[in-house]
C-alpha cells in the first residue's frame, strides 16, 4: 500500500447504553526517564519483517515507452499481456536492473519477490532502517509494510440457472463447453489434486490450442506433499517468502492445501461436473463447479498459521501471486481474501487495477463483518465485489427437548441420541468466570462428560465451540444465536444443531429451569427454502471510500452452506464440506464470468461485470423482495445489483464498459490522491460519473446530472426506452427518451436526479431499466439527498477568529443554522510500551503492554462525540490506532487505523451510555505516554456564533455562513458544530475545530 491514510469509520449508536460516568485507563505503568527513539515518518514499521518497494518506473501493464530504446508494453483496450513478447522481455530486464541497483545499496536485505507486470518493484525482508533508506532513494516511489491478510470465509448451479433448459450452460453450447478455453486463477490456500473436482477432463483440439496460446505458467510440485497438474488444473504455484516461518508444522511447503479454503473456492468456481459428494457418510448427490470446463491455475498465498487451519497471507506473497497469475495468462481471478474498504490505491488494489487493464476479470469477497453499515471491503471499481446470500437448499436438523418441544435449525450429520443437556454457563470449572460461549478452558469435563452442551454464538469460531465440547467429553451441541443471524450447517466435531435467536430463550428456559433436562438431535435433512436472503455476516455498504458515489457490494451470490471439495482437515477426514461466507460467494461470480468469457471471448472484464449486474434480480424465489436472514427488509447495500442470474447475463443486450483511463479519473476525482498523482494525468471526474452498471450519488445537493454510455453487444439493432422505479419524491429525468442502438455501437444518455421532497440525509433506492422488445437492462440506483452540501469540517486557530463555510442547498426554503460548542477536549492518559506492530484483534479486544482501554460515559442527548489522537503530541514515526466499542462487548462502533498518530473516531448522535475506547501503540518508541482527546457536543457554550442564523435558499443554490469564535483559552483544542435545518426533518452539520 501507499502509506495508510487516516481511516475514519463513523457509526451512530442506535441502542440506549447505561452505566456510570467514568473515564478510566487500563495500561501498565512504565519506568520514567527512558528516552524514546524517533522513527521516520516516511515508512510504517512492518509486523512481518518484510516490506513492498514500489519503483518510479511503471509496471509492464502500463509502461508507455518513455525510456529511450525501450518500446511501450502497456496493454491497449481489449488486449492481453503477453510476457514472452520481445518488448515485454526487454522492459522486464530493465526493471530487473533497476531493482538490482537499489538492492546493492542495502546488501543485507533478503529479497523475496520481483514484481514486474501488475506492480513495479519488489518485496524483501529488511530492517526498519533499511526500509527508510530505500524510501529516500532515487527511483523509489513508496515503501510499505507487507501486512497479514486473512481468508474471508453443490446445488447452486441449478439455483442460479446454470443448468436446465435454456440455462447458461446450454447457451454456452452445453456443460462440456461451459468455460471452455478459459483459465481461472485462484489466489487462495492451494488445492488437493486428488479430488474428483480436479480430475482430467475431456477437451477439444480447439480449446487446447486456445489455452496453449495464452498459458505461460508452470506446475510447481513443491517440496512437501508435492502436487501434480493435468489438463484441468494446468498450473500451480506457491508463495511463502513473505509468510516465512509462521505456518504450523502440519502445513505443506507446496501448492497443496491444508486448511481447505482454497480447495473449496477452486472447486466452486471451476470444479468438474457430476461429482459425487458426501458429508459424514450422508450422500448429497452430484455437484458441479459453476464453470466445469474451465481450466484452473492455483496460486497458494494463504497459509495455516494456527491449529484452526484458517488461511493467512502477507501482502508480499499476495501481490506476487497476482503478478504471476496475470503474467501466466489467466482470464479470471478469484480472490476470497480480506482487504481494506477505505482506499483504492493500496498495493493489492493497484495490482488488480493493472490486472483489469490487462483484460483479467477479478471477483472478490465483500467481507464478513456485517451487518453494520459501511463495512464492505475491496471497493475498487475495477473488481466485482460479491455479497453472501443464502440459496434454496438448506440442511436442517431438529432438536427435541425432554418436554417434547422441537426446534429446527441448521445441522448436518447423523445426530445424537437422547442425552442430558447443560447450559455452557453452568458447565465451567469452579472458580472460573462463567462463559456461555464455549471458549477454550471454560468447560469442566466433570460437568460436561456425556452431555449435550448449549453454547451461545459469538467471539470464537462456531466449529471451535463444538471442538471444546468434544474436548470436555460432551456428545453434542446446541448452538444458539443471541442476535439475528445465519444458521450455518458447519462440519462440527460433535452432532450439532444451530438455532435462531427467536427460539433461544425458550431453549435456555427449559434447560436452565428443569430438573434433569434432556435433548435428542436428529439427522441433517436437505430441504427447499425461500431464497436468497442476505447473510447477517455479509459486509454492507455504503462504501467507506468515495463518499457513497459508488455502490458496493456489486452483486450477491450463494455463500451460505455451500457444498464443495475441501481438505481432510476441514472435512473431518472426508473430501467435501459445507462452508459459509463471502469467500464462498465470490467463486460463483468468478465461475459465471468464466462461462461468459468462453461464450464472448472479446468481452472486456467490465463488459462481463456489466452483464452480470444489469441482469441481477432483487426478488427471491417466492417473487417477493429479497430480505435479510434476520427477517428485516434488505436493500442494495446488502445485495448490490441483486442475486446473480448467469442465464440472463449470457445475452444482456447492452453493457456499460470502462477502461483504465476512466478508473484513473475516478480515483483522482475521489480525492484519495493529490492532483499531482500519476493517476490524475488525464484529469478527474465526479465518482458518480464513472461509466458503471449501477448509479450512486452519496451527496445529492438538490439536483445532479450523471452520464452513462452503453454498448449494444447483441446481433441486431434495438430501440430502448427507459423505465424508472422507486426513488419516491426524487424526480428522475432521463434524456434522450429513446435509445436507438446498432450492434457494436455506443449510445450515451444522461440522468438528472432532483429532490422534490424525499427524506433528507438518508438513502433512497430504485431502478432504471432500459427496455426493448428483447432485453431489460437494469441499473440499481442509490441516492442520498442532503439538506445542504457543506464541508464535513472546517478548522481555525487562535483564541478568537472566524471561518467562512460554503454551502449548496438541497431544497428551497429557509436555512436555519445554529452553533453547538465550542467545547475543550477532555484528555485521558496511559503509559504504553513495546509497540505491537500486529493487527488489533477487533473480534476480541483486550488490553496489553501496547493497548490501553479508556471507558467513557457518553451523556444522554449528546449530538456528536469524537475521540482523537494527534501527531503533534508524539515523536515522528509514532503510529496509533483507535477502536470504540459498546462497553464490555465486542460490538465495534467505529475505528481509525491510519499510518500515523493522527486518529479520529466520530459517533454521530449517540444514544448515550458507556463506551470502551482502545488505543493501540502500533509502532513508535518503546515507551510512550498516549493521550486520548474526547469531546461531547450537546449545548451552545456562548463562544461560537454563526452568521446569518437564517437565510432563504434555493435548490442547488450556493451560499455560505460565517462561524466566529471568541474568548477561548490559549493552547487548547476545541470542537464545535454547526447544525443546518430546513425547519422540519432535514438536517446537516459541519464540525468546527479550533486550535487556540
Amino acid at each position: 500500500m501507499f502509506r495508510r491514510t487516516p481511516i475514519v469509520v463513523v457509526t451512530a449508536l442506535v441502542a440506549s447504553l447505561a452505566g456510570v460516568p467514568l473515564i478510566a485507563r487500563a495500561a501498565n505503568a512504565l519506568q520514567s526517564g527512558e528516552t524514546p527513539a524517533a522513527a521516520d515518518p516516511l515508512v510504517k514499521r512492518s509486523d512481518t519483517g518484510s516490506y513492498i518497494v514500489q519503483l518510479d518506473d511503471a509496471p509492464v501493464a502500463e509502461y508507455g515507452g518513455d525510456i529511450a530504446g525501450l518500446p511501450a508494453t502497456r496493454v491497449l483496450p481489449g488486449g492481453k499481456l503477453v510476457k514472452t513478447a520481445s518488448q515485454v522481455v526487454g522492459y522486464v530486464k530493465h526493471l530487473a536492473e533497476e531493482r538490482q541497483a537499489l538492492l546493492e545499496t542495502v546488501p543485507e536485505v533478503k529479497k523475496l519477490y520481483d514484481y514486474s507486470y501488475t506492480y513495479s518493484g519488489f518485496s524483501a525482508q529488511m530492517s526498519y532502517d533499511e526500509a527508510v533508506k530505500l524510501a529516500k532513494s532515487s527511483g523509489v516511489k513508496s515503501v510499505e509494510p507487507s501486512e497479514l491478510q486473512r481468508q474471508d470465509t453443490v446445488d447452486t448451479p441449478r439455483f442460479l440457472g446454470m443448468s436446465g433448459k435454456g440455462g447458461a450452460w446450454q447457451q454456452a453450447g452445453g456443460v462440456d463447453r461451459a468455460g471452455d478455453g478459459v483459465i481461472i486463477g485462484v489466489i487462495d490456500s492451494g488445492f488437493v489434486p486428488e479430488r474428483a473436482s480436479f480430475a482430467p477432463i475431456k477437451t477439444s483440439k480447439r480449446s487446447d490450442a486456445i489455452v496453449a496460446k495464452k498459458w505461460k505458467g508452470t506446475c510447481q510440485a513443491g517440496e512437501e506433499a508435492p502436487v501434480t497438474c493435468n489438463n484441468k488444473v494446468i498450473g500451480a504455484r506457491y508463495f511463502d517468502k513473505g509468510i516465512g516461518s509462521r505456518p504450523i508444522a502440519e502445513e505443506f511447503k507446496s501448492p497443496r492445501d491444508y486448511g481447505g479454503h482454497g480447495t473449496h473456492t477452486a472447486s466452486t468456481a471451476g470444479g468438474n461436473h457430476d461429482v459425487e459428494m458426501s458429508v459424514m457418510g450422508r450422500d448429497y448427490g452430484k455437484g458441479s463447479g459453476i464453470a466445469p470446463q474451465a481450466r484452473l491455475a492455483i496460486y497458494k498465498v494463504l497459509w495455516a498459521v494456527d491449529q484452526s487451519g484458517g488461511g493467512s497471507g502477507t501482502d508480499a506473497d499476495i501481490v506476487a501471486g497476482i503478478d504471476a497469475a496475470v503474467a501466466d495468462g489467466v482470464d479470471v481471478i478469484n480472490y476470497s481474501v480480506s482487504g481494506s474498504g477505505s482506499t483504492y490505491v493500496n498495493a493489492t488494489g493497484l495490482a488488480f487495477l493493472r490486472a483489469a487493464k490487462a483484460g483479467v476479470f477479478v471477483a472478490t469477497s465483500a467481507g464478513n463483518t456485517g451487518p453494520g453499515v459501511g463495512t464492505v471491503g475491496k471497493n475498487y471499481p475495477w473488481v466485482t465485489t460479491v455479497a453472501n446470500g443464502t440459496h434454496d437448499r438448506d440442511i436442517q436438523t431438529t432438536v427435541t427437548l425432554g418436554d417434547g418441544k422441537s426446534y429446527t435449525g441448521a445441522g448436518i450429520g447423523a445426530g445424537a441420541p437422547s442425552a442430558p443437556v447443560i447450559l455452557a454457563k453452568d458447565a465451567g470449572p469452579d472458580g472460573v468466570n462463567e462463559s456461555s460461549l464455549c471458549q477454550g478452558g471454560t468447560l469442566d469435563p466433570a460437568k460436561v462428560r456425556g452431555k449435550i452442551v448449549v453454547c451461545d454464538r459469538g467471539v470464537n469460531d462456531r466449529v471451535d465451540k463444538s471442538a471444546q465440547v468434544k474436548k470436555a467429553g460432551g456428545v453434542g451441541m446446541i448452538l444458539l444465536n443471541i442476535t439475528p443471524g445465519t444458521q450455518d450447517a458447519d462440519l462440527h466435531t460433535v452432532p450439532t444443531v444451530h438455532l435462531g435467536d427467536k427460539v433461544a430463550p425458550a431453549v435456555k428456559e427449559y434447560v436452565g429451569g428443569t430438573a434433569n433436562p434432556a435433548a435428542t438431535i436428529g439427522p441433517g435433512t436437505p430441504v427447499r427454502v425461500t431464497a436468497p436472503k442476505v447473510a447477517t455476516s455479509s459486509s454492507r455498504g455504503p462504501s467507506p471510500a468515495g463518499n457513497g458515489d459508488l455502490l458496493k457490494p456489486d452483486i450477491m451470490a450463494p455463500g451460505t452452506n455451500v457444498l464443495a471439495a475441501t481438505t481432510a482437515f476441514s472435512a473431518a477426514g472426508g473430501e467435501y464440506a459445507f462452508m459459509s461466507g463471502t469467500s464462498m460467494a465470490s467463486p460463483h461470480i468468478a465461475g459465471a464470468a468464466a462461462v461468459l468469457k468462453g461464450r464472448h471471448p472479446g468481452w472486456s472484464p467490465m463488459a462481463i461485470k456489466s452483464a452480470l449486474l444489469t441482469t441481477g434480480t432483487d426478488q427471491d424465489t417466492s417473487g417477493k423482495p429479497i430480505r435479510n436472514d434476520s427477517g428485516s427488509e434488505a436493500n442494495p447495500f446488502g445485495y448490490g445489483a441483486g442475486l446473480v442470474q448467469p442465464k440472463k447475463a449470457m445475452d444482456p443486450g447492452l453493457v456499460y464498459d470502462s477502461s483504465y483511463a476512466d478508473w484513473a479519473k475516478f480515483v483522482c476525482g475521489s480525492g484519495q490522491v493529490p492532483a499531482t498523482h500519476e493517476l490524475c494525468v488525464g484529469g478527474k471526474i465526479d465518482p458518480s460519473d464513472l461509466n458503471y452498471p449501477t448509479i450512486a450519488v452519496g451527496d445529492l445537493a438538490g439536483k445532479q446530472t450523471v452520464t452513462r454510455t452503453v454498448t449494444n453487444v447483441g446481433r441486431l439493432p434495438e430501440i430502448y426506452v427507459p423505465k424508472v422505479e422507486g426513488l419516491a419524491k426524487v424526480k428522475v429525468t432521463v434524456t434522450p427518451r429513446i435509445l436507438i442502438t446498432l450492434p457494436g455501437h455506443k449510445a450515451t444518455y444522461k440522468v438528472t436526479f432532483e429532490n422534490t421532497g424525499a427524506p433528507l440525509e438518508q438513502y433512497s433506492f430504485g431502478k432504471l431499466t432500459w427496455k426493448s422488445n428483447q432485453h431489460a437492462v437494469t441499473s440499481t440506483l442509490a441516492i442520498k439527498p442532503l439538506t445542504v452540501k457543506a464541508p464535513t469540517q472546517v478548522t481555525g486557530t487562535g483564541t478568537a477568529g472566524s471561518v467562512q463555510v460554503p454551502i449548496t442547498a438541497g431544497y428551497s426554503g429557509t436555512l436555519n443554522t445554529t452553533a453547538v460548542g465550542l467545547t475543550a477536549a477532555t484528555i485521558a492518559e496511559a503509559d504504553l510500551k513495546n509497540p505491537g506492530g500486529v493487527s488489533f484483534p477487533t473480534a476480541n479486544p483486550q488490553i496489553n503492554d501496547h493497548v490501553a482501554k479508556f471507558t467513557v460515559n457518553v451523556q444522554a442527548g449528546v449530538k456528536y462525540a469524537r475521540f482523537s489522537t494527534f501527531d503533534a503530541d508524539y515523536p515522528a514515526g509514532t503510529d496509533l490506532d483507535v477502536f470504540v466499542y459498546k462497553a464490555s462487548t465486542a460490538t465495534l462502533l467505529g475505528s481509525s487505523t491510519g499510518g500515523s498518530a493522527e486518529e479520529q473516531v466520530d459517533l454521530a448522535q449517540p444514544a448515550g451510555g458507556p463506551v470502551d475506547v482502545y488505543v493501540d501503540l502500533f509502532a513508535g518508541a518503546d515507551h510512550q505516554q498516549v493521550k486520548l482527546n474526547h469531546w461531547e457536543l450537546q449545548n451552545p457554550q456562548g463562544n461560537l456564533t454563526v452568521s446569518p442564523p437564517e437565510q432563504p435558499v434555493q435548490t442547488a443554490g450556493e451560499t455560505s455562513v460565517t462561524a466566529s469564535w471568541t474568548g477561548l483559552t490559549a493552547g487548547m483544542r476545541y470542537l464545535g458544530q454547526l447544525h443546518y435545518s430546513d425547519g422540519t426533518d432535514g438536517s446537516g452539520s459541519t464540525v468546527v475545530r479550533v486550535d487556540s
